[in-house]
């Protein structure tokens, strides 16, 4: 797997992208769906800025409006990349084998590129069991990538010492005030991508060292921490409805935060205490 790092990130581009373990590349910049109730019109909006990459889950309940922007796009399936994950409820064997069908229903597609575990609220058998079904559905053609989301290390070694294959990419909160530093160094050992999901906050962007860099660099708040994000070899997942928003959220590559603009993005990292999510990484 190869990620940007501060080094080459001066050249990433919207194009940019990241080879997977499992072989496949992922766009380096995606769009969450998250809670969002124009789904389709706001996918519409991102392909036509330039996203290649969609994030959605079961239990967004958007899969099916995700499926008909594809397909209404007029891009070729082949150039976009959809991420699903396994509601809770669902986790289990059979249950997880009957849930990637009923996935590749409702968006209509006939693989989906990344499919994951969405926390590990199920407890470790069933944990297993889920991820094991998925792996099953990637031998079959039906998804090319199996990933999980909100893994602390403990679930992350529950699977390698199993004896599957380790996921292609851990989903998890991050941001400067959340940087899940040990988990990120785990992933980094173990070749698994690492995406970011509240890379904005949640819109709750007014600390005064964001705001000094975005006026620094003449750059909105969303935009540094996108490119902070970026520069530190992670796969953002911005999410918005607004389309000036969707559209500014991808001008990121005509500027380059600096080592000292990252260090003190980095000196705001409060761990766990700092998440503004979930942030599920601990369950047993």
């Amino acid at each position: 797997m190869t990620t940007p790092t501060q080094n080459m990130s001066r050249s990433l581009s919207l194009a940019s992208t990241a080879k997977l373990s499992s072989g496949y590349l992922i766009p380096l910049l995606g769009f969450g769906v998250y809670q969002n109730f124009t789904t389709k019109d706001s996918v519409l909006h991102a392909l036509a800025a330039g996203y290649r990459h969609i994030d959605s889950a079961q239990a967004y309940r958007n899969e099916a409006a995700v499926g008909a922007a594809v397909r209404e796009s007029g891009i070729p399936r082949s150039d976009i990349f959809i991420t699903t994950k396994i509601a809770t409820k669902l986790h289990g064997y059979a249950s997880t084998l009957k849930a990637v069908d009923d996935s590749l229903a409702r968006f209509e597609l006939d693989y989906i590129d990344l499919f994951l575990i969405h926390d590990p609220f199920a407890g470790t058998e069933r944990r297993l069991a889920t991820y094991k079904a998925l792996q099953e559905a990637k031998h079959a053609g039906k998804i090319r990538s199996v990933g999980v989301s909100n893994f602390g290390v403990k679930h992350l070694e529950e699977v390698r010492n199993a004896g599957f294959d380790m996921p292609s990419i851990n989903q998890i909160e991050i941001h400067p005030f959340c940087q899940q530093r040990p988990i990120v160094a785990y992933c980094r050992g173990h070749a698994i991508a690492v995406q970011a999901y509240c890379p904005l906050l949640r819109g709750k962007m007014e600390h005064p060292t964001i705001k000094e860099i975005a006026e620094k660099h003449n750059r909105s708040p969303a935009q540094i921490l996108l490119r902070w994000s970026l520069q530190n070899g992670f796969i953002p997942l911005p999410k918005s409805a607004t389309p000036e928003h969707i559209h500014t959220n991808v001008r990121l590559y005509d500027f380059f935060l600096s080592a000292d603009d990252m260090a003190e993005l980095d000196t705001l990292d409060r761990g766990k205490e700092g998440a503004i999510s979930w942030n599920p990484v601990d369950a047993e």
